[in-house]
C-alpha cells in the first residue's frame, strides 16, 4: 500500500485567507472547543466578575522591520489596539514578547522599543508584562514580536447584531500598508512613495462608538484585505454582502501600482482601517462624522447586507457586471504584518 504523502504548512496558511481558515477550523478549533474561541473574533469577549473584557493576541513578523509610515514596533501596538477597538472596547493593557535573532544590532532594537513606547503613549495603553527570547542566528528574521491586549468593553459589537439592509462602511483608503511593504522589500519604485496606513483607531472610533448606538459591528481588514474580511463577516453571519466597486476608496497611486503588478487591491492588507456595519438610516451621518477626523476623511459607504446570496460577497463592478468576491486562497503578499 502506497504511503500517503504528509501535508506541509505553506506560507499561504498564514495569509489570513481560506487556507488559514481551514487550518484553524479543521486542526485548531476541535482541540480547544469553547464558546469564546469558536466565535473566531479578533478579540475574545470574557466576563470577569460582572465586567466584560476584550482579550486579543497577535504576532508580528513583518519584513522589512522599518517601512514608510511605521515599523514593526508601531505595527505591534496598533495591531493589538485596533483588534480591541473594533471589538467595542477601550484598550488598557498590553503584553510585549520579543524574539530576537542573535547578532541583531542593539541600536536597532532600541529604536524599535522607542517606537513601541511612543505608540503606547499615543494610544493610551500600558505595557504591563513581557518576555525576551534570543535565538540562534538564522532561527528567525532579525526580530519577531508578540503582543496581547486587554480592554474594557464599551459596547457589544458581536456579529449576531447584523441585519439585512444594514450598510457597510470603510473608514478610509485601502491597500496602502501591503503595497508599502512590497515596494520597500523588493526595491520597487512606483514613481511615488506609498506610505503604510499603520495607525491606531481608538481616537477615531471610540468617541463615535460612545455617541452612536447605530453601529452594530466592526472589524479591521488586515491580512487578506477588504475582500477576505467581508467574506469572514458573510460566512459567520450567514447573510450576503453586496459591494459597489466604485464606492471603495483607493488612491490613484495605489490603483496604478496594483494595475502595474496585476494585484487586486481588495486583497491587500490594511493596518489603519475599519469595516463598520451600521443601521441604514444612520449610515450617512456616521460617514460625515468620520470625515471630520484626519483618519476618517476618506470614509464611505461601500455596500449593504443582503439576504441573498447567503454567506457570500458580491461585487458590483465599475463596468456594470457582478461577480462573487471570494476569500483569498493563496498568499498574496507574504510577511506584511
Amino acid at each position: 500500500m502506497k504511503e500517503e504523502k504528509s501535508k506541509k504548512i505553506l506560507l499561504a496558511h498564514g495569509s489570513g485567507g481560506q487556507l488559514m481558515h481551514d487550518l484553524i477550523k479543521n486542526t485548531i478549533l476541535p482541540k480547544f472547543n469553547n464558546l469564546s474561541l469558536n466565535k473566531l473574533s479578533d478579540s475574545a469577549l470574557l466576563d470577569f466578575k460582572g465586567e466584560e473584557l476584550a482579550f486579543t493576541t497577535d504576532s508580528f513578523v513583518v519584513s522589512p522591520l522599518f517601512f514608510r509610515g511605521g515599523d514593526i514596533g508601531k505595527l505591534a501596538v496598533c495591531g493589538s489596539v485596533n483588534d480591541l477597538v473594533v471589538a467595542g472596547s477601550q484598550p488598557l493593557y498590553l503584553s510585549l514578547a520579543l524574539i530576537i535573532e542573535e547578532g541583531l544590532d542593539y541600536s536597532l532594537l532600541e529604536k524599535v522599543v522607542d517606537s513601541i513606547a511612543q505608540s503606547c503613549r499615543n494610544s493610551g495603553v500600558k505595557v504591563v508584562t513581557g518576555d525576551i527570547k534570543v535565538v540562534e542566528k538564522g532561527a528567525c528574521d532579525k526580530l519577531f514580536i508578540n503582543t496581547s491586549g486587554i480592554g474594557r468593553v464599551i459596547r457589544n459589537l458581536e456579529i449576531k447584531n447584523i441585519r439585512v439592509k444594514d450598510k457597510v462602511i470603510i473608514t478610509g483608503r485601502i491597500a496602502e500598508h501591503g503595497l508599502s511593504i512590497l515596494s520597500q522589500r523588493n526595491g520597487i519604485d512606483f514613481g511615488v512613495n506609498i506610505k503604510s496606513d499603520c495607525q491606531s483607531l481608538e481616537g477615531l472610533l471610540l468617541p463615535l462608538l460612545n455617541k452612536c448606538k447605530a453601529i452594530k459591528f466592526m472589524r479591521d481588514p488586515t491580512r487578506g484585505g477588504l475582500a477576505t474580511t467581508l467574506n469572514e463577516i458573510a460566512q459567520t453571519s450567514g447573510l450576503g454582502i453586496v459591494i459597489d466597486e466604485t464606492s471603495v476608496p483607493i488612491s490613484s497611486r495605489v490603483r496604478a501600482a496594483c494595475e502595474l503588478l496585476g494585484i487586486d487591491p481588495l486583497y491587500i492588507a490594511n493596518e489603519g482601517k475599519a469595516i463598520m456595519v451600521v443601521e441604514p438610516a444612520a449610515a450617512e451621518n456616521i460617514v460625515n462624522r468620520l470625515r471630520q477626523q484626519r483618519l476618517g476623511r476618506y470614509a464611505g459607504i461601500i455596500g449593504s447586507i443582503t439576504r441573498e446570496p447567503k454567506a457570500a460577497v458580491v461585487l458590483n463592478t465599475g463596468v456594470g457586471t457582478s461577480r462573487i468576491l471570494d476569500m483569498l486562497i493563496s498568499e498574496s503578499l507574504p510577511r506584511i504584518c
